[in-house]
């Protein structure tokens, strides 16, 4: 994902700018961005606080985790699922759902700390 040029925090207060009576061409004009630019920041953080933002940041970061947790599970999911299909009989087909259960990265639910 690209990095936008401007943080959060610069963000609400440019539109503070705007709001406390500043035009939006003004506003555009000092700090190099487009009319479209500014109206899709007003869209998306107009009323906000610096720690909404930082809020919503986060609740984003961890909406990203879970999606790419959840699709590394279906992926396991669907691996195993393939392996037992392939099993004939039902000893073979047993054995393979515990190799499969034995592959299954052993990670916990809760997100890293670090991230």
């Amino acid at each position: 994902m690209r990095k936008s040029r401007f943080t959060e925090e610069q963000i609400i207060k440019v539109l503070k700018e705007h709001a406390a009576g500043l035009s939006a061409s003004d506003v555009c004009r000092k700090y190099g961005i487009s009319d479209a630019r500014f109206y899709k920041w007003r869209s998306r953080y107009g009323g906000m606080e610096i720690s909404d933002a930082r809020k919503l940041k986060a609740l984003e970061d961890e909406n990203r985790w879970l999606k790419k947790l959840l699709a590394e599970r279906c992926s396991m999911h669907r691996r195993c699922r393939r392996c037992s299909e392939k099993s004939s009989d039902a000893h073979a087909s047993k054995q393979s759902l515990l190799l499969c259960a034995r592959l299954l990265p052993d990670r916990s639910w809760r997100k890293p700390a670090d991230a």
